[in-house]
């Protein structure tokens, strides 16, 4: 079914618009509640593509010394991430509207067919018909029927 896990990406560009300056756990527990699939993301393939987006010069990434604890590294959104989260924006728009048109009709020939039902196909008499005759003496008759 495609790659989920590049749905990731625009939840995450969206975060760090919305928050500025973000860490990595941080995005991680915000990213559930944003997320575009019901899949869950494993806390890899979150680092993952905050890498890829750093590769692709839509992310920065500093490690941040300051406090107890280690080192944290603390996520930025670039220009150019801003310029991707609308484009994202956009293919995204388009994808909503094609499987809102799908999900429309889809279900509407389902419901469509389920009303126009084939009568089932004849079945000959099993054990159980054939048992239940030789109890009442009549060939084919079920009870209740």
């Amino acid at each position: 079914m495609g790659n989920l896990y590049r749905f990731v990406e625009p939840v995450l560009l969206f975060l760090l618009k919305k928050k500025g300056r973000s860490y990595g756990y941080e995005l991680a527990a915000e990213l559930r509640e944003h997320a575009l699939t019901d899949a869950s993301i494993e806390a890899a393939a979150l680092y993952k593509t905050l890498r890829q987006l750093e590769q692709n010069g839509c992310v920065t990434s500093e490690w941040d010394v300051t406090g107890k604890g280690p080192a944290k590294r603390v996520y930025c959104l670039t220009p150019h991430g801003e310029d991707h989260l609308v484009e994202w924006i956009t293919v995204l728009g388009h994808v909503a509207r094609s499987m809102t048109r799908f999900v429309r009709t889809a279900g509407q020939q389902s419901r469509d067919t389920a009303q126009h039902v084939p009568p089932a196909p004849f079945r000959r008499p099993g054990k159980r018909s054939a048992k239940i005759a030789q109890r009442t003496g009549k060939a084919g008759d079920v009870p209740g029927k």
